[in-house]
This record gives structure tokens, C-alpha cells and sequence, in this order.
């Protein structure tokens, strides 16, 4: 195990701080509540800045690029529990299975299928849902859930735990509040449905600019990034 060192300098501009991420981590957790799992996003946090977060009290963490996965985890494997929350391309899914807790972002047939023959054990995984419909979204649209699931359905190796997803970008994170209350009725919908396939049970919903909106909506994990490191 690395020994956590004070800081590093990322693109916020200022020294990973481990007193202030554990102030900041402390204040999340006062507004989410303590039944909902906090989530650092390090996409933009280097390999030897993670021991800062460490020190700072943070133990689950997620990646967007399964290269940078694989970097960081060499590095650092042991400090956290660690998820997937980046769009997961067929053609990469052989880096990111086995590597990972849970894999936040699957919305297609072809990772699906690819994981059915690549993985050796199930796979947990959250189903991404484009609640708004937006074209630059990725994510599955609300009308075409249950047919992607029926078509699903017979990989035994992909396990759906539950549901993500990324609403529009508003100024006001109150006005998300309505796909996230979207999503959670979706996901209160499925979970009898598929029971004993799959598990609907989290939500992994909101991050910096809107997390205290996502929690209130019943999401169960948030994830945060600039939140937890700046001023």
C-alpha cells in the first residue's frame, strides 16, 4: 500500500488538500444523509494524488477511462473500493470487468454480449437511462428500457443492480429534480418485474452541481468530484 502523501496539484488549481477534502466529504455527507454512498470521481485527480483523497476519508472511487483504471489501481489498488462510472465501449470491456465493483454507464446490446462472453462470473452493472431523451445523451430512452431488458434477459453474466443516469444541464439544480424523480419511479417500476434476475435497487444520480437534489429524489449513490477537492 502507498503511503498517502499531503498533495497534488490538479486541474482545480490548488494542492490536494487532505483536510479539506475530509471537511468537504464531511459536508456532503451532512446533506445527502447517511444512507447514500459518496462517490470521488477521479477522472482528473493523478495516480499519486490518490493517497490524498485516502487520508481525506474518501474509500469509494470512480474512473471514467479504463486505461487510467488500470494505471491507478496498479498504483493504489488497496486504498478504495473502486467502480466504473465512464461510458463503457464494447471493444473495452475486457479492461474494466474484474476490475471493478460495479459499472455504472451500460446502455448496449454489443457490451452486454460482450460481457456475457468475456466474464467468468456475473457482472453487476447499473443501467443507463437518458431519462430526458436528449440527443447528445448517451443512455438508454424511458420508452425503450423493457425491450432492451427483454433482449438482456438471457445473458446470465450481466447482473443490473439498478439505474443511472445524467439529466440535462440546468442552473438551478432544483429544476433536475424531476428526471431524477423519473428515474426513481422507473426504478421502483422494474425492480418487482425482474425480481430474482436482476437487483433495481441503486441510483446513481447527481454529482457536484446537483447531488443534494439527486438525494432528495432517493438517489443511493452520488457522484462528486470538485465538490470534494476545491474552495
Amino acid at each position: 500500500m502507498t503511503t498517502a502523501s499531503p498533495a497534488g496539484r490538479g486541474w482545480w488549481g490548488c494542492l490536494l488538500d487532505p483536510a479539506l477534502i475530509a471537511e468537504n466529504l464531511a459536508l456532503v455527507r451532512e446533506r445527502v444523509g447517511p444512507d447514500v454512498e459518496i462517490l470521488a470521481a477521479t477522472k482528473y485527480v493523478e495516480a499519486d494524488d490518490l493517497p490524498a483523497l485516502h487520508e481525506g476519508g474518501v474509500r469509494l472511487v470512480g474512473e471514467n477511462r479504463s486505461d487510467a483504471l488500470i494505471t491507478k489501481q496498479e498504483a493504489h489498488r488497496d486504498l478504495f473500493t473502486w467502480d466504473f462510472i465512464g461510458h463503457v465501449q464494447s471493444r473495452k470491456v475486457r479492461e474494466v470487468v474484474g476490475r471493478v465493483r460495479l459499472i455504472h454507464a451500460i446502455d448496449s446490446l454489443s457490451a452486454c454480449r460482450r460481457m456475457q462472453g468475456q466474464a467468468e462470473t456475473p457482472v453487476d452493472c447499473l443501467l443507463q437511462v437518458n431519462v430526458a431523451g436528449e440527443d447528445t445523451k448517451a443512455g438508454v430512452g424511458l420508452g425503450d428500457v423493457d425491450g432492451f431488458l427483454d433482449e438482456v434477459a438471457a445473458l446470465e453474466r450481466v447482473r443490473f443492480r439498478g439505474l443511472m443516469t445524467m439529466p440535462p444541464l440546468v442552473d438551478d439544480p432544483n429544476a433536475a429534480r424531476p428526471w431524477f424523480a423519473a428515474l426513481r419511479e422507473l426504478r421502483d417500476r422494474l425492480a418487482p418485474a425482474w425480481q430474482g434476475r436482476h437487483e433495481f435497487r441503486e441510483l446513481s444520480m447527481g454529482t457536484s452541481q446537483d447531488y443534494e437534489a439527486a438525494a432528495a429524489e432517493g438517489a443511493t449513490i452520488v457522484r462528486v468530484g470538485s465538490v470534494l477537492y476545491g474552495r
